[in-house]
C-alpha cells in the first residue's frame, strides 16, 4: 500500500488523547449500606463489569474512528511498485511510404493515430518519434494534435536510430517510468538492430490486408535515334497476375502514348514506348491500378538537352581515344606535349596528360588552376617518366609523391567491384578474366588516394587522389602496347569512358528521394549569384560549388516530395530535374515478428495498439483506498451511536 499524503500518518500520535480521556474519565463506585447487603454485592460486582466493557468498546470504536480518519486523509491506494511515478511513454510510430497501405480499418497510418489517441493515457507524459521528427516530452493534447496531422515522408530510418533516440531520451530520467512502443509494418530495411541489452519494449506489426502490388521500377532510354525516342519502363509485379492494366506516358500534361499490358506474377515486365525526339521532356509515367500502393503508380523524369563533354587529350597521337570518345557524346581535342592550346584548356571538362615524359612548367601552372576550377586530369606516366618533373606537378595539388621506377612483369588482377567508378559495369564479380600485364610501373605513396585497379602483389595500378575541389586518376605504369596489353583487354572501355562520364555529372533521367546526388551545372555564375531548385510550391537554396565553368549542387534532404523540379538562376530555368519515392517502399517484404522475438527476452509482441496501451494502463493503474477508510469511519461513527444508545450496563 502506498500513501499520497504520507506526512498526514504523523497525526496518528494524537489517538493517545482519547487513551488518555478514557482513563480520566474512568468512574469510581461510592459505598453505600444497605440492608440484604449480601443480595446487592452481586449486583454491584455484574455493574462494574458491564460498564468497564462498554467502556473499552467505546474507546477501540473512537481509536478506529480516528485512525480511519486519518488513513483517509493520507490517500492510501495499491499499484505497481513504479506507478507512484509519473508514466513517460516513448511512441515510435512509423511513418513511411509503405504505411499507407491498407488493412482491415483502412490505411495503416491513419488508424495507428486514432488508436493510439483513444487508447493512450490521458494523464502521462509522451514522447513521439517518427522518421521524420521527434517530439519529446507532451502533453496527451500534444500528442493528439500532432497525430491527427500526421503525414507519410519518403524518408526511413533504421532501428539502430530509433533506440539510440530512446536510450537518449531515457537516460535523464531515473524517477520515472517508461514504456516504449514501437509501432510498424517493419517492412524488410528495418534491419535486425535488436540484443539483450536492448530497454524493455513492445513491438506491434501492422498488417496490410493485400498481398499484391504492381510498381513502375525504373525507366530507361533504349534508343535515341534521329527522330524517335524510345522510352523503356519497367514494372515490377509482386503477386498473382494482372490483366489489361492501362499505362500512359505524359510530357507535363500532354498526353504522348497509351496502352495496356498484362504480367504474369511475381515478374518483371518492360514497357516500350516510341515517341518524338524532343529537346526537353518532364516525363511522367502513369499505371491504373488499385493494390496496396498508390504512390508507385506515378514515375517522374525529365530529359535536358544535354552539352557535350569536352576532353583534352595531351601526349603522342593515339586512336584509341577516338573510339571511346564519340562525337555524340564527347567533344574530343588531341593536341602534342609541343602544341598545347592553352586557349582551350580552361573549357575542358577533362584533360588527359598521356605518356609524357616531362610536365613543362607553363602546363603544370594550367592545370593547377584548372583542378582548382573543378577539372578532371589523368595522369598516365611514359616508362621514361622524369619523376622529379611529375613530383613537382602532382605535389602542387596533393601529397602524392611517386618514389622509384621498378622493371617487373606483374598481372592486373583486382578490380574494386565496389568503387563507384565500376557501378553498373559488371553483372557480377568476374573470377575467369583475362588479366592484362605490365613489363614496368612507378610506386607511389599517398594520403588521400583510393585504390580502383590494383596488381597482383596488391600495389596499385590506378588510383583515384582527392584534391580540394576535384579528383585526379593516375595511372603508375605506362599503358602503349609496348609495355602492356590494356589496350587490348576489355577493362579499357569503361576505364576511360567513366573518366568521361565522372569529369562531368549530367542531371540523370530521375532521382530519389532523400539520397545525396552531385549534379553539375553547365553554367557560369556572376559573383554573388546562386542557383535555386524550386517547383511549383517552394524554393530552396541546395549546397553548391561555383568553378570558373560550372556550379556542382548537392541534394539529400531536400526536396523531399516526387515531382518536377527547376534548377533556376535569377527565376530563369537552366534545366529540369524528377524525383520519385526509392522503390524500396514497394516491396512486400516484412520482418517475421517471432524471429524478431527470438532476438531478446525483453521484446514483447504484441497483436494491437489497444491491447498494448490496455496492458500500460494496468500496470500503471491506481487503486484508491481512501473512499474504503472514510466507509469505515462512518460505520465506526455509527457503532458508536448504537452502543452508547442501546448497551445499558
Amino acid at each position: 500500500m502506498h500513501f499520497k499524503n504520507p506526512e498526514i500518518l504523523y497525526f496518528l500520535w494524537l489517538l493517545i488523547i482519547p487513551i488518555l480521556v478514557h482513563f480520566f474519565q474512568l468512574q469510581k463506585f461510592v459505598k453505600v449500606p444497605f440492608t440484604n447487603v449480601a443480595f446487592l454485592k452481586k449486583i454491584i460486582q455484574d455493574s462494574r463489569q458491564s460498564s468497564k466493557l462498554k467502556k473499552w468498546l467505546i474507546l477501540a470504536i473512537r481509536m478506529f474512528l480516528f485512525s480511519a480518519i486519518i488513513f483517509a486523509f493520507s490517500q492510501p491506494f495499491l499499484s505497481h511498485k513504479n506507478a507512484t511515478k509519473a508514466p513517460h511513454i516513448l511512441i515510435y510510430l512509423d511513418n513511411s511510404m509503405s504505411m499507407q497501405a491498407r488493412g482491415e480499418k483502412g490505411s495503416l497510418l491513419p488508424v495507428a493515430a486514432n488508436e493510439i489517441i483513444e487508447n493512450a493515457p490521458q494523464q502521462s507524459t509522451y514522447s513521439l518519434i517518427t522518421n521524420d521528427n521527434l517530439y519529446e516530452e507532451i502533453s496527451y493534447v500534444e500528442l493528439k494534435k500532432t497525430l491527427l496531422n500526421i503525414q507519410n515522408t519518403p524518408k526511413t530510418v533504421d532501428l539502430n536510430s530509433v533506440l539510440l533516440k530512446i536510450n537518449n531520451i531515457t537516460k535523464n530520467k531515473i524517477n520515472t517510468s517508461s514504456e516504449i512502443i514501437l509501432i510498424s509494418d517493419f517492412q524488410y530495411n528495418y534491419k535486425n538492430k535488436f540484443t539483450n541489452v536492448t530497454p524493455s519494449l513492445t513491438a506491434i506489426k501492422l498488417q496490410e490486408s493485400q498481398k499484391n502490388n504492381l510498381s513502375i521500377d525504373s525507366v530507361f532510354i533504349n534508343n535515341n535515334g534521329t527522330n524517335k525516342l524510345t522510352i523503356s519502363v519497367v514494372l515490377k509485379n509482386q503477386g498473382a497476375s494482372k490483366d489489361n492494366v492501362p499505362i500512359a506516358i505524359f510530357n507535363d500534361v500532354k498526353l504522348l502514348s497509351k496502352q495496356t499490358f498484362s504480367v504474369e506474377k511475381d515478374s518483371l515486365k518492360t514497357i516500350n514506348f516510341s515517341i518524338q525526339s524532343q529537346d526537353k521532356i518532364r516525363g511522367k509515367i502513369e499505371i491504373t491500378f488499385s493494390d496496396t500502393f498508390e504512390f508507385d503508380n506515378t514515375f517522374y523524369f525529365s530529359l535536358n538537352s544535354t552539352k557535350k563533354t569536352d576532353v583534352l587529350a595531351i601526349g603522342n597521337d593515339t586512336d584509341f581515344f577516338s573510339k571511346i570518345y564519340t562525337e555524340d557524346e564527347f567533344n574530343l581535342v588531341q593536341n602534342t606535349s609541343q602544341n598545347v592550346n592553352y586557349n582551350i584548356l580552361q573549357k575542358q571538362q577533362l584533360i588527359i596528360l598521356f605518356e609524357l615524359e616531362n610536365i613543362p612548367e607553363i602546363l603544370s601552372n594550367s592545370l593547377e588552376v584548372f583542378s582548382n576550377n573543378g577539372g578532371t586530369i589523368v595522369v598516365i606516366p611514359n616508362h621514361n617518366s622524369s619523376i622529379i618533373s611529375y613530383n613537382n606537378f602532382l605535389q602542387k595539388l596533393t601529397s602524392t609523391k611517386i618514389d622509384s621506377k621498378i622493371i617487373d612483369s606483374l598481372k592486373i588482377t583486382n578490380i574494386h567491384f565496389n568503387h563507384p567508378f565500376f557501378e553498373n559495369v559488371f553483372l557480377k564479380k568476374v573470377n575467369n578474366f583475362e588479366y592484362p600485364t605490365v613489363d614496368h610501373f612507378f610506386t607511389f605513396q599517398s594520403k588521400n588516394s583510393n585504390e580502383i585497379i590494383s596488381f597482383e602483389n596488391n600495389l596499385a595500378f590506378l588510383s583515384q587522389i582527392k584534391t580540394a575541389k576535384s579528383p585526379i586518376y593516375l595511372f603508375s605504369s605506362a599503358i602503349n602496347k609496348k609495355n602492356s596489353n590494356l589496350l587490348n583487354s576489355p577493362l579499357i572501355v569503361p576505364i576511360f569512358y567513366n573518366f568521361g562520364k565522372f569529369s562531368f555529372q549530367h542531371s540523370q533521367l530521375y532521382y530519389y528521394l532523400l539520397k545525396e546526388y552531385q549534379i553539375e551545372v553547365d553554367i557560369q555564375l556572376q559573383k554573388d549569384e546562386i542557383l535555386e531548385i524550386s517547383d511549383e510550391n517552394s524554393t530552396f537554396i541546395p549546397p553548391q560549388q561555383t568553378f570558373q565553368n560550372k556550379v556542382k549542387i548537392t541534394t539529400k534532404e531536400q526536396p523531399s516530395e516526387a515531382g518536377f523540379y527547376n534548377i533556376q538562376r535569377n527565376k530563369e530555368t537552366n534545366q529540369i530535374i524528377a524525383f520519385n519515392i526509392p522503390k524500396e517502399e514497394s516491396l512486400l517484404q516484412f520482418k517475421d515478428m517471432s524471429i524478431l522475438k527470438n532476438t531478446s527476452n525483453n521484446i514483447n509482441i504484441s497483436s494491437s495498439i489497444s491491447a498494448s496501451f490496455e496492458k500500460v494502463n494496468k500496470k500503471n493503474e491506481v487503486q484508491q483506498l481512501w473512499k474504503w477508510f472514510l466507509a469505515l469511519a462512518i460505520v465506526s461513527l455509527l457503532l458508536e451511536i448504537l452502543i452508547l444508545k442501546f448497551y445499558k450496563p
